[in-house]
């Protein structure tokens, strides 16, 4: 596998980044299989992955499919924003009931290359949620405090595959 990231059997990981800062890029790397992603199903419910209100739809897909596979030992790879302190509760505590490792990757990108990234996108974000989803972004302590095992950042794991870190925040 060409992932950057060597996972525990059987974990949870969380993506946490603004639109445009390169998750589904990382996600890529990873089997399809691992991957939930709320965009997706939005799509496949309205043919829209930007129609919000199909959220709550793409929410109980996302969780049968994360019971399904953390219930198996299955690594899991959350694609979504994750920003929301509330979200990412809510994966921990999936984690924690089927006893399984909660990882997330913090994606550390200066917030104009999030911009130019989010511009060069087939659906692009309006400009106003980039941001304010950036300045939503949680730090590594933070991420530890509200029980991720482990916390990785981005530009790290980039650096150490050799990957340019150019573009990322400290």
């Amino acid at each position: 596998m060409d992932g950057l990231l060597d996972l525990p059997d059987g974990a949870l990981c969380a993506l946490v980044g603004p639109p445009g800062s390169g998750k589904s890029t990382f996600a890529a790397r990873y089997p399809d299989s691992w991957r939930v992603c709320l965009d997706v199903y939005r799509c496949l419910a309205t043919d829209s992955e930007a129609d919000q209100s199909a959220t709550p739809v793409a929410a109980e897909i996302q969780n049968l499919l994360l019971d399904a596979r953390l219930s198996r030992r299955l690594n899991v790879l959350v694609d979504s924003t994750n920003v929301f302190p509330h979200g990412r509760a809510g994966l921990l505590a999936r984690a924690r009931y089927w006893q399984r490792p909660a990882v997330a990757v913090l994606f550390d990108v200066l917030l104009p290359r999030v911009e130019a990234q989010n511009a060069g996108r087939d659906r692009v974000v309006p400009l106003h949620i980039v941001r304010e989803h950036y300045q939503l972004l949680p730090d590594v302590d933070q991420l530890h405090r509200e029980g991720f095992a482990a916390v990785h950042l981005i530009s790290e794991l980039l650096a150490t595959s050799g990957a340019l870190r150019q573009g990322t925040r400290r």
